[in-house]
């Protein structure tokens, strides 16, 4: 059978006020459609509904039967679709993002900060993970969605790329690269780097930069974490690569943009074809909302007279 709810509220209406101007005029209808939709109703149940003549609409034996039925369905039906409707307003829960490190550090503390703020009974429970572990946990389901570097492999996720992030070059205040206003990527054949691991999303943006520009990488160390390479550099072991995100706070080191820019993309990430849930949805676009506030103020500050 092909019968919609919209036949069965028109029937409900039309068996309540046992007149069919006053069944359209109480659904915002003419009453040709409601008389169509009765018919039709009619016409898939294989039944007469209504006796009809000049001065009263009554219903059959059949219509009575399915006047008290419906009633009782259309009720809990209502109720249903009034409790999932409250389910979307809800601004309380907890949702768990995981998110590379140098984005756990660079964007998130905000977006927790406006959560706990705007919506105190909603918890954002942070998980710092390199990027691999990200996407397994995203694609796993452990966690509602992701903050990381656009992946390589986009077949299981939905993504969503909200900044770009350049790369920057870190070298001691002594260094003679500090010296520099620019620094082309050419510059950095044969001088010691120190990068990030491969389990970083950004290690394999870094080498594809490294490789294009024909620089024989000499890399030696690797690091888990950007404050790791900032504190060997400081150490005088050599130079690093970063995202901007994650500048060091050191006075010793300083911070040079490498030309041309290269950037890493920023994307959020979810499982495909799975959607967020209200609360997840929120902070979704809390980040997204962070991250072009962000990307004003850089093009605002680009724009300042030296």
């Amino acid at each position: 059978m092909n019968i919609s709810l919209r036949q069965l509220r028109a029937f409900l209406a039309v068996a309540k006020l046992r007149h069919f101007r006053r069944a359209a005029e109480s659904l915002h209808l003419t009453q040709p459609a409601i008389s169509r939709q009765i018919t039709d109703l009619e016409s898939e149940l294989d039944v007469r509904l209504f006796d009809r003549n000049t001065r009263e609409v009554v219903l059959t034996e059949a219509g009575r039967y399915l006047q008290l039925a419906l009633e009782r369905v259309l009720e809990e039906l209502d109720g249903v679709l009034a409790h999932v409707h409250s389910e979307s307003e809800r601004r309380h829960g907890k949702v768990h993002v995981a998110a590379v490190p140098t984005l756990s550090a660079g964007l998130m503390p905000q977006c927790i900060a406006v959560c706990a703020r705007d919506y105190p009974e909603l918890t954002v429970q942070l998980h710092d993970q390199a990027q691999v572990m990200v996407l397994d946990s995203v694609r796993g389901g452990e966690v509602d969605f992701g903050l990381a570097i656009e992946p390589a492999e986009r077949e299981s996720f939905e993504c969503e790329t909200i900044l770009h992030d350049p790369f920057v070059l870190i070298c001691h205040r002594t260094h003679p690269f500090a010296r520099l206003a620019t620094l082309p990527w050419g510059k950095l054949h044969g001088e010691p780097l120190i990068l990030l691991d491969h389990t970083s999303g950004s290690r394999r943006l870094i080498d594809q930069q490294l490789t294009m520009h024909g620089i024989e990488a000499n890399v030696v160390q690797q690091t888990g974490h950007t404050h790791t390479a900032f504190r060997m550099v400081e150490a005088g072991l050599g130079i690093s690569i970063a995202p901007q995100l994650s500048l060091p706070t050191s006075e010793q080191l300083v911070v040079r943009p490498l030309t041309p820019i290269a950037s890493r993309a920023i994307t959020l990430i979810r499982r495909r074809h799975r959607s967020l849930s209200p609360v997840a949805e929120l902070v979704w676009a809390q980040i997204r909302s962070i991250a072009t506030q962000l990307t004003q103020t850089r093009r605002a500050s680009s724009k300042k007279p030296a």
